[in-house]
């Protein structure tokens, strides 16, 4: 692992082992279920889909619009997607891959 997290330690190592032990989506939601709130979860969806629409170019308005977003919210996923660890651009290139892959 190159990159050190300023976050890391054995707890944190410990839930993301956890998630990378998780097979499939019905899997997804029953440990999350149990880990997160409702709001917690439905939280990182739309912070996932403020970062997608970031990445696609719509407007701060067009993303408050569609998803619920506060401004300071998108705000802050955008200085993610540009100063941030590079999380949701791994994450969203994945996932375009896989959606082609699902439309071939």
């Amino acid at each position: 692992m190159d990159y050190k997290s300023k976050l890391q330690n054995k707890n944190i190592d410990e839930l993301f082992n956890s998630i990378l032990q998780l097979d499939n989506i019905e899997e997804c939601y029953r440990f999350f279920e149990d880990l997160c709130t409702v709001v917690e979860i439905k939280s990182m969806a739309q912070r996932l889909q403020v970062a997608k629409l970031l990445q696609q170019g719509k407007t701060y308005n067009e993303i408050e619009e569609k998803t619920g977003a506060s401004t300071a919210t998108i705000s802050r996923i955008n200085r993610f997607l540009n100063y941030g660890s590079e999380g949701y651009d791994i994450v969203l290139k994945r996932l375009k891959i896989k959606e082609k892959e699902i439309e071939k």
